[in-house]
Protein backbone atom coordinates (compact mmCIF):
# COMPACT_ATOMS: atom_id res chain seq x y z
CA UNK A 1 0.00 0.00 0.00
CA UNK A 2 1.18 3.55 -1.25
CA UNK A 3 2.05 6.24 1.95
CA UNK A 4 -1.44 8.05 2.57
CA UNK A 5 -0.31 11.37 3.42
CA UNK A 6 -1.41 14.50 2.82
CA UNK A 7 -1.05 18.01 3.25
CA UNK A 8 -3.89 20.76 2.97
CA UNK A 9 -4.54 24.51 3.59
CA UNK A 10 -7.93 26.43 3.00
CA UNK A 11 -7.78 30.28 3.16
CA UNK A 12 -10.70 32.08 3.58
CA UNK A 13 -12.03 35.40 4.92
CA UNK A 14 -12.48 33.69 8.26
CA UNK A 15 -9.98 31.40 8.45
CA UNK A 16 -6.59 30.12 7.51
CA UNK A 17 -6.22 26.61 8.45
CA UNK A 18 -3.55 23.72 7.04
CA UNK A 19 -3.85 20.22 8.03
CA UNK A 20 -0.99 17.57 7.59
CA UNK A 21 -2.12 13.97 8.27
CA UNK A 22 -0.44 10.46 7.79
CA UNK A 23 -2.92 7.40 8.12
CA UNK A 24 -0.47 5.23 9.06
CA UNK A 25 1.00 7.11 11.91
CA UNK A 26 1.51 6.22 15.70
CA UNK A 27 -0.60 9.07 16.96
CA UNK A 28 1.94 12.32 16.91
CA UNK A 29 -0.99 15.51 16.99
CA UNK A 30 0.40 19.04 16.55
CA UNK A 31 -2.37 21.67 17.25
CA UNK A 32 -2.45 25.38 17.07
CA UNK A 33 -5.90 26.63 16.87
CA UNK A 34 -7.08 28.55 19.93
CA UNK A 35 -9.67 26.15 20.68
CA UNK A 36 -8.24 24.19 23.52
CA UNK A 37 -11.32 21.71 24.12
CA UNK A 38 -11.10 21.32 20.23
CA UNK A 39 -7.85 20.56 20.60
CA UNK A 40 -8.01 18.06 23.50
CA UNK A 41 -11.02 16.63 21.40
CA UNK A 42 -9.12 16.53 18.09
CA UNK A 43 -6.26 14.52 19.85
CA UNK A 44 -8.73 11.65 20.65
CA UNK A 45 -8.71 11.13 17.16
CA UNK A 46 -5.03 10.80 16.89
CA UNK A 47 -4.30 8.80 19.48
CA UNK A 48 -7.15 6.63 19.34
CA UNK A 49 -6.81 6.00 15.28
CA UNK A 50 -3.06 5.85 15.67
CA UNK A 51 -2.98 8.98 13.26
CA UNK A 52 -0.89 11.95 13.10
CA UNK A 53 -2.10 14.78 13.00
CA UNK A 54 -0.56 18.49 12.50
CA UNK A 55 -3.78 21.27 12.64
CA UNK A 56 -3.11 25.19 12.64
CA UNK A 57 -5.27 27.11 12.26
CA UNK A 58 -5.65 31.41 12.62
CA UNK A 59 -9.61 31.65 13.04
CA UNK A 60 -11.77 34.65 13.63
CA UNK A 61 -12.20 33.56 17.32
CA UNK A 62 -12.60 37.40 18.61
CA UNK A 63 -16.49 36.91 17.14
CA UNK A 64 -16.55 33.17 18.13
CA UNK A 65 -15.45 29.70 17.59
CA UNK A 66 -17.97 28.87 14.67
CA UNK A 67 -15.97 29.52 11.78
CA UNK A 68 -12.69 27.46 13.43
CA UNK A 69 -14.20 24.60 14.28
CA UNK A 70 -16.03 24.44 11.65
CA UNK A 71 -13.62 25.01 9.16
CA UNK A 72 -11.19 22.69 10.53
CA UNK A 73 -13.26 19.54 10.26
CA UNK A 74 -13.80 20.87 6.32
CA UNK A 75 -9.83 21.02 5.67
CA UNK A 76 -9.47 17.78 7.88
CA UNK A 77 -11.74 16.14 5.55
CA UNK A 78 -10.72 17.06 2.60
CA UNK A 79 -7.12 15.96 3.52
CA UNK A 80 -8.29 12.51 5.08
CA UNK A 81 -10.17 11.96 1.80
CA UNK A 82 -6.84 12.54 -0.29
CA UNK A 83 -4.76 10.63 2.32
CA UNK A 84 -6.97 7.92 1.53
CA UNK A 85 -6.33 7.78 -2.12
CA UNK A 86 -9.01 4.54 -3.97
CA UNK A 87 -9.35 2.40 -1.24
CA UNK A 88 -8.19 -0.14 -2.57
CA UNK A 89 -7.77 -3.16 -0.27
CA UNK A 90 -8.95 -1.24 2.83
CA UNK A 91 -11.86 -2.72 5.20
CA UNK A 92 -14.35 0.37 4.35
CA UNK A 93 -16.31 0.18 7.47
CA UNK A 94 -15.47 0.76 11.04
CA UNK A 95 -16.86 0.83 14.15
CA UNK A 96 -16.75 1.20 17.94
CA UNK A 97 -18.18 1.45 21.42
CA UNK A 98 -16.29 3.44 23.75
CA UNK A 99 -16.89 3.93 27.55
CA UNK A 100 -15.79 6.66 29.59
CA UNK A 101 -17.21 5.91 33.54
CA UNK A 102 -20.68 6.74 32.70
CA UNK A 103 -20.67 8.09 29.20
CA UNK A 104 -21.03 5.00 26.73
CA UNK A 105 -21.06 6.34 22.41
CA UNK A 106 -20.83 4.39 19.23
CA UNK A 107 -19.50 5.62 16.34
CA UNK A 108 -20.18 3.90 13.11
CA UNK A 109 -18.36 4.87 9.26
CA UNK A 110 -18.64 3.75 6.27
CA UNK A 111 -15.69 5.38 3.69
CA UNK A 112 -18.68 5.32 0.95
CA UNK A 113 -17.86 8.21 -1.13
CA UNK A 114 -21.23 9.41 0.04
CA UNK A 115 -21.48 12.44 2.64
CA UNK A 116 -23.57 11.53 5.36
CA UNK A 117 -24.11 12.63 9.29
CA UNK A 118 -26.23 11.01 11.88
CA UNK A 119 -25.35 12.45 14.84
CA UNK A 120 -27.87 11.80 18.52
CA UNK A 121 -25.96 12.97 21.17
CA UNK A 122 -28.11 13.98 24.22
CA UNK A 123 -25.63 16.20 26.10
CA UNK A 124 -26.82 17.51 29.66
CA UNK A 125 -25.04 20.73 29.19
CA UNK A 126 -24.48 23.55 26.14
CA UNK A 127 -21.09 24.43 26.98
CA UNK A 128 -17.84 23.03 28.60
CA UNK A 129 -15.01 25.53 29.64
CA UNK A 130 -16.95 27.90 27.61
CA UNK A 131 -16.57 25.94 24.41
CA UNK A 132 -20.33 25.44 22.47
CA UNK A 133 -20.67 21.99 22.53
CA UNK A 134 -23.37 22.20 19.36
CA UNK A 135 -20.19 23.07 17.19
CA UNK A 136 -19.06 19.31 16.86
CA UNK A 137 -21.81 18.83 14.59
CA UNK A 138 -20.71 21.17 12.56
CA UNK A 139 -17.02 19.83 12.88
CA UNK A 140 -18.55 16.37 11.81
CA UNK A 141 -20.64 17.66 9.00
CA UNK A 142 -17.35 19.87 7.55
CA UNK A 143 -15.48 16.19 7.90
CA UNK A 144 -18.45 13.91 6.13
CA UNK A 145 -18.83 16.35 3.33
CA UNK A 146 -15.72 16.90 2.34
CA UNK A 147 -14.41 13.20 2.98
CA UNK A 148 -17.18 11.73 1.63
CA UNK A 149 -18.12 9.65 4.71
CA UNK A 150 -21.11 7.85 5.74
CA UNK A 151 -20.56 8.59 9.78
CA UNK A 152 -23.43 7.30 12.58
CA UNK A 153 -22.79 8.69 16.32
CA UNK A 154 -25.14 7.86 19.04
CA UNK A 155 -24.09 8.63 22.77
CA UNK A 156 -26.01 6.21 24.60
CA UNK A 157 -26.19 7.37 27.95
CA UNK A 158 -24.14 9.46 29.97
CA UNK A 159 -24.47 12.60 32.42
CA UNK A 160 -21.18 14.25 32.18
CA UNK A 161 -21.00 16.16 29.11
CA UNK A 162 -17.19 16.13 29.06
CA UNK A 163 -17.22 12.26 29.14
CA UNK A 164 -20.35 12.09 26.56
CA UNK A 165 -18.01 14.28 23.87
CA UNK A 166 -14.32 12.69 24.44
CA UNK A 167 -16.34 8.85 23.94
CA UNK A 168 -17.71 10.29 20.91
CA UNK A 169 -14.46 11.17 20.17
CA UNK A 170 -12.41 8.13 20.83
CA UNK A 171 -14.79 6.23 19.26
CA UNK A 172 -14.84 7.73 16.12
CA UNK A 173 -10.62 7.51 16.39
CA UNK A 174 -11.17 4.04 16.60
CA UNK A 175 -14.21 3.37 14.38
CA UNK A 176 -11.62 5.46 11.62
CA UNK A 177 -8.61 3.01 12.34
CA UNK A 178 -10.58 0.00 11.08
CA UNK A 179 -12.31 1.30 8.55
CA UNK A 180 -8.86 2.62 6.76
CA UNK A 181 -6.99 -0.98 7.89
CA UNK A 182 -5.61 -2.79 4.83
CA UNK A 183 -7.36 -5.75 4.50
CA UNK A 184 -5.19 -8.78 3.52
CA UNK A 185 -7.81 -10.46 1.73
CA UNK A 186 -9.01 -7.57 -0.21
CA UNK A 187 -5.93 -6.73 -1.57
CA UNK A 188 -5.76 -4.50 -4.71
CA UNK A 189 -9.98 -5.03 -4.42
CA UNK A 190 -12.20 -2.09 -4.34
CA UNK A 191 -14.50 -2.80 -1.30
CA UNK A 192 -17.50 -2.08 -3.35
CA UNK A 193 -19.63 -4.33 -6.40
CA UNK A 194 -19.74 -0.84 -7.86
CA UNK A 195 -15.81 -1.04 -8.58
CA UNK A 196 -15.45 2.68 -7.34
CA UNK A 197 -15.67 4.49 -3.95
Amino acid sequence: MSVRTARVERNTLETQVTVEINLDGTGKAVFETGVPFLDHMMDQIARHGLVDLNIVCNGDLHIDDHHTVEDIGITLGQAFREAVGDKKGIRRYGHAYVPLDEALSRVVIDLSGRPGLIMEVPYTRATVGGFDVDLFEEFFRGFVNHSFTTVHIDTLRGKNTHHQIETVFKAFGRALRMAIEPDERMSGIMPSTKGAL
